[in-house]
């Protein structure tokens, strides 16, 4: 049974916590047994294989999910786009693919040809204008890129192209793949904004967005933050992996 780490309300990492099956959806509940024969005598359907465990209501209030077969919301680009105007203090990326068949273009295939990522450094298109705007105004935008050792072409590109994202406002990280799956960081690429609203991206075998599912539940919203704060904590600037990456080759 393959397992994702849903929440606890425990303070030193310990029981009690809640757990998820990747393939059945069944909710696993981590607690103290319960091992009394006499309150063991008062459980209504108590098969002789069974195990009962106690667990603080909030547990459940805060991290059980709240639907039986939740309904993913699905928004458009121009939805998606409006996020990037609309947001209070936050937006952060975890950047988990190694391509986007949004990067393959006349600039990419330049790259492969010289090593070398060319931007404009008037930055005078429309996403950068917002994100220089934003960061002016105080605002935390960030990503960090999980990269693979070796690097692909895809994310050598991007590294060269993280100068233009930190010229904009960004504070542009990475994280070594292997370190990523060491945390048990997610795997799936998505936007957090304001600590309130995620928005997963869905890709195809192409590399090509097919679509932005946005989520709001509070235990789905915590556990991206979660994976937020340890990619933050253990990523590193992204002139600084560029360092290591040229002193692997």
């Amino acid at each position: 049974m393959r397992l994702r780490f849903t929440g606890t309300d425990s303070k030193v990492g310990n029981c009690p916590a809640l757990h998820e099956s990747l393939d059945t959806g069944e909710v696993v509940v981590q607690g103290r047994p319960l091992t009394n024969p006499e309150d063991l005598a008062q459980l209504h359907h108590f098969g002789a294989g069974d195990a009962a465990v106690v667990v603080p209501r909030e547990l459940l209030v805060n991290w059980a999910p709240k639907e039986i077969d939740p309904m993913p919301k699905v928004i458009d680009a121009d939805e998606f786009a409006r996020l990037f105007r609309d947001f209070e203090h936050s937006a952060w990326h975890l950047e988990t693919r190694r391509g986007y068949a949004s990067d393959r273009d006349e600039t990419f295939d330049e790259f492969l040809k010289t090593g070398v990522v060319v931007w404009e450094p008037d930055m005078a298109s429309e996403w950068h204008q917002n994100t220089r705007s934003q960061a002016d105004a105080g605002k935390a935008i960030g990503r960090v890129r999980v990269v693979d050792n070796p690097p692909t072409d895809g994310q050598r590109f991007l590294l060269g192209y993280a100068e233009c994202n930190a010229a904009t406002g960004e504070d542009a990280r990475c994280l070594w793949r292997s370190d990523a799956e060491r945390l048990r960081l997610l795997e799936e690429d998505f936007w957090i904004f304001d600590s309130r609203l995620v928005v997963v991206l869905h890709f195809n075998d192409a590399d090509e967005l097919t679509s932005y599912e946005a989520k709001t539940e509070p235990a789905e919203v915590v556990r991206y933050s979660i994976a937020r704060d340890a990619a933050l904590h253990h990523a590193i600037p992204y002139d600084q992996f560029a360092a290591q990456v040229a002193a692997l080759e």
